[in-house]
């Protein structure tokens, strides 16, 4: 395969990162067995990212999803959360402080809440200056 030149390759038009499906126990919910016991989440965290892709194959040019995953985890254990609203919006605000991001849509699901439900949740979405 030969490689095209650069001035004929189009423009990045789209770029984003993911994380998919991330499940953890979090510090969050109402009801007194919650307290007691942190229910289990699954979040997804998707983000619109400024510019172009890394140029050079090296992690300090890309937003490292190691840092965003770590976080995520580190806000669900961190204080309790009564709503998982609360708990999206946290995290999109948390994904935003990055000035590599535009715009954050976080997907958050309390499982194990209804023995015929998969999950029960909300996404919410935000974008740089809301």
């Amino acid at each position: 395969m030969r490689s095209v030149p650069a001035a004929t390759v189009a423009h990045t038009t789209n770029y984003r990162l993911f994380v998919r499906n991330l499940v953890l126990a979090a510090k969050i919910g109402v009801h007194p067995h919650e307290k007691v016991r942190p229910p289990r989440l699954r979040v997804s965290v998707e983000l619109d990212m400024a510019g172009e892709p890394p140029r050079r194959d090296e992690l300090a040019d890309a937003l490292d999803y190691e840092r965003v995953v770590a976080d995520i985890r580190d806000l669900a254990v961190a204080r309790h959360i009564n709503l998982v609203e609360t708990f999206a919006d946290a995290v999109a605000r948390m994904c935003l402080a990055s000035v590599r991001v535009l715009g954050a849509r976080v997907t958050v699901e309390k499982l194990d809440v209804y023995p015929n439900a998969e999950s029960v949740g909300v996404t919410l979405e935000r974008r740089r200056g809301d």
